[in-house]
């Protein structure tokens, strides 16, 4: 399966403030989240924020940059293919989905486990993921994997939507990934 940009939307997930200071790797996540986050808006490529129990959890951690229009979703739910996401996604016509946030091994895996199947492609971008424990995260990665769930990297991801250096957008999309 390959991601291209006309059948891609980004979906993340709960990268919420009570979160911040306990999750793996949380900078490398913060980092890649954020040059994802830039990158659909430059590519035009729909993205869709969930927030799991914001009253408890806090919203969406400050330092995530979030493109103008963005939906976010509240849930209690673990998925996010939530009622509304469902129909955002049904709405912008996409079958391609990629998913980063938190925490890897429960809310991403039921996402991308019921993305799966609905009948979605789904990848999960794996320098954009983590747990509260590393663990977590690498047998969450390891069982989406053997799921036929895509295992990505940020810069993977981004250079593969685009194809080829003779993307309009390829200087934009390099300048954020160096």
């Amino acid at each position: 399966m390959i991601f291209k940009e006309k059948d891609t939307i980004f979906l993340m997930i709960d990268i919420q403030e009570k979160f911040e200071n306990i999750i793996f790797a949380m900078d490398e996540v913060i980092q890649n989240t954020n040059i994802l986050n830039r990158a659909s808006e430059i590519l035009e490529i729909p993205l869709i924020i969930t927030e799991q129990y914001p009253k408890g959890l806090g919203v969406t951690c400050k330092n995530i940059y979030i493109p103008d229009n963005t939906p976010i979703i509240e849930k209690k739910k673990f998925s996010s293919y939530t009622d509304d996401v469902a129909e955002i996604i049904k709405t912008n016509k996409k079958r391609n989905i990629v998913i980063y946030g938190v925490e890897t091994h429960v809310c991403l895996t039921q996402t991308a486990l019921e993305l799966k199947a609905n009948g979605y492609k789904v990848g999960i971008v794996a320098d954009a993921v983590s747990s509260r424990h590393v663990d977590n995260k690498l047998y969450a990665l390891t069982r989406l994997g053997d799921m036929g769930i895509q295992i990505l990297t940020t810069e993977m991801i981004l250079f593969e939507i685009m194809n080829s250096a003779n993307h309009p957008k390829f200087k934009e999309i390099s300048k954020l990934v160096k």
